[in-house]
């Protein structure tokens, strides 16, 4: 039964039925109405426990403004009625960009930054609380025509045959850190709630993270490994007075010693250890919120993102790497709650948003609910169901989510970066990005996968 299948639940009672046999815990029914509740983050407020995740949409212009498409998107994502937005990855320094349509802050674009805040606030029918998510793309950086892959460590499990990685000095990660300072000030200054300093899916800070062969300040000891993300962190808080997030890969099933959070043994079995030492040491360094995420898109997307068709078939039915991820969210919440109950700091919390549901469908609305009743975070984000349902959180609040425009866990969207064109929803909003997909493949063999379901 623990084999890969397409969605087929029309109850929780269903979905039950599989978790029981299955032996895994989740809860899977809660009163909607604790997703309504206003929850402090920081300085701010978010309205409700609902998030819009960081999805790319790789449709800025060639100087890292919002294009016409990025606009449309967050005006509908703002309508939508979430209690948070965390707008996507915005590159600190040009040649950190993923693509060359990549959105970019910087000192001569800042007034288009604005724009974009003042319309998520006229659309929103109750002002949410703006996350900007900062990056640097490390080994996925591709800020012209080209990668350009800028890597913190080699590692045998990612770098691709032939391609030529520019490893990263010390002194070259040390001059990020006013780069990642000055783009929050600009944040702040076109009104944004925080910043995210990213550190997932095996992007340069996440990458570091694990950088146990390299040498030097930044490799080596967890201390060491850590060091560029924490002095980050702490830069911005004592020179901008904006709140600070941090997106953390909790694992990134990437075989150890190049893996994080992963056991020695398995590397399909987490080892928390050094992310939970992690979170209190982001919590001590002024971080209001953690978003828990989990591996690498170019390498095992079912980590984060299960689904239901696309490049390959994941070694497990989905359930085991939903429930994996969400768990991950509980055991981060729990050793912070530890850290504030002995240092007396509880009326100062990190919020924990959990991620990885939208491949339940409408029933991610009772189990999100249930998440949050139960302790295991304080608010829920949705990806690939923001871009499918941009109204799914007013649908939710109401009382249900419509099945028929549920994000169907295709992987398009993701194909359509692949591909290099701007990102969406091929099936909900096909108006506009089933050309853009069509265009794409044209002439293309699908992707395919080694058998073990890692992405190659």
């Amino acid at each position: 039964m623990s084999t890969h299948r397409r969605f087929d639940y029309h109850s929780t009672a269903d979905l039950q039925t599989d978790l029981t046999a299955f032996n895994l815990e989740l809860p899977v029914s809660g009163s909607l109405s604790s997703l309504a509740e206003p929850v402090a983050i920081g300085t701010g407020t978010a309205a409700n426990r609902i998030a819009v995740q960081p999805m790319e949409g790789c449709d800025g212009t060639d100087d890292g403004s919002p294009g016409p498409l990025t606009l449309r998107r967050y005006q509908r994502f703002a309508s939508g009625g979430s209690g948070l937005l965390w707008v996507e990855a915005n590159a600190v320094v040009a040649e950190g960009r993923a693509n060359p349509h990549q959105l970019w802050l910087h000192s001569d674009n800042v007034v288009r930054f604005t724009e974009l805040v003042e319309l998520i606030k006229r659309e929103a029918p109750r002002e949410p609380y703006t996350v900007l998510q900062l990056t640097h793309s490390g080994r996925y950086s591709r800020p012209v025509d080209r990668p350009r892959p800028q890597v913190a460590v080699d590692n045998p499990y990612l770098d691709k045959p032939g391609q030529q990685n520019e490893l990263l000095s010390d002194h070259t990660l040390a001059a990020l850190v006013p780069a990642y300072v000055k783009a929050a000030k600009l944040a702040w200054e076109a009104g944004f709630n925080a910043v995210d300093v990213k550190a997932c899916h095996r992007y340069l800070l996440n990458e570091l993270l694990s950088a146990r062969t390299r040498p030097g300040r930044y490799g080596g000891t967890l201390e060491n490994r850590s060091r560029l993300l924490l002095d980050i962190v702490q830069a911005i808080k004592a020179e901008v007075p904006i709140d600070v997030a941090v997106r953390l890969n909790a694992y990134d099933e990437i075989p150890y010693p190049f893996g994080w959070g992963v056991s020695e043994s398995d590397h399909r079995v987490p080892d928390l250890s050094e992310t939970r030492w992690l979170a209190v040491r982001l919590k001590e360094a002024g971080v209001s919120m953690i978003n828990v995420t989990g591996g690498n898109p170019y390498y095992n997307p079912h980590v984060n993102r299960p689904y239901d068709s696309g490049p390959y078939q994941p070694p497990q039915h989905q359930l085991f790497h939903a429930v994996k991820l969400l768990q991950a969210c509980r055991s981060l919440r729990s050793v912070l709650l530890e850290n504030d109950e002995k240092s007396g700091q509880e009326k100062h919390p990190v919020r924990l948003l959990a991620s990885g549901v939208s491949w339940l469908r409408h029933l991610a609305a009772p189990v999100s609910a249930a998440l949050v009743q139960h302790g295991w975070c304080d608010l829920v984000g949705f990806g690939r169901q923001a871009f499918a349902y941009p109204d799914f959180a007013s649908d939710l609040l109401a009382g249900e989510m419509d099945e028929k425009k549920c994000c169907i866990a295709c992987g398009k969207c993701s194909e359509i970066m692949r591909d290099g064109g701007s990102a969406g929803c091929v099936i909900r909003d096909s108006a506009v990005y089933l050309p853009i997909y069509q265009a794409g493949r044209a002439g293309k063999a699908p992707l395919t996968s080694k058998a073990s379901g890692e992405h190659v």
